[in-house]
């Protein structure tokens, strides 16, 4: 059974997430640099109500271990990264980061987050095909933490 460490705001990061995926979709389409996007982020959103470190850091994983995550994500996809809708692609890219490098969070949560921020601003069904393409990741990734 896992328990929330100590100072954990789940609520706050679950915004941090929800605004983390708003702007991996912004510097997937823009090009702009993390930076400008994270400073942006900071000055137009409603930024105080999110967890501001862990919204930074899902940011700056993602754009330092892209290229990781997108190796990791290929054989579980149906097409090549970059036709993935931007909003799923950006989803995948999240919750494989936090698969792979934030170990404190449970799998369940990871996937589960995806999920939802996929329903509220992805397609109709994408959130089923963030699922499905996560519980294999999640298989290979946190293979005794799936077990137990």
């Amino acid at each position: 059974m896992h328990t929330r460490p100590e100072g954990i705001d789940l609520a706050a990061r679950s915004r941090a997430r929800r605004r983390a995926l708003q702007a991996l979709y912004a510097w997937q389409l823009s090009g702009s640099h993390m930076n400008a996007v994270i400073e942006q982020f900071r000055h137009e959103q409603d930024m105080e109500v999110a967890d501001l470190d862990y919204f930074e850091d899902l940011l700056r994983g993602v754009e330092h271990h892209v290229d990781e995550l997108d190796i990791l994500l290929r054989p579980h996809l149906d097409r090549e990264v970059g036709e993935v809708d931007p909003i799923e692609r950006a989803a995948l890219r999240l919750a494989a980061y936090e698969l792979k490098h934030r170990l404190d969070v449970p799998y369940r949560v990871v996937i589960n987050e995806a999920i939802e921020v996929t329903k509220r601003f992805g397609a109709d069904h994408g959130h089923s095909y963030v699922n499905g393409v996560l519980d294999k990741v999640a298989a290979e990734l946190r293979t005794a933490e799936k077990r137990g």
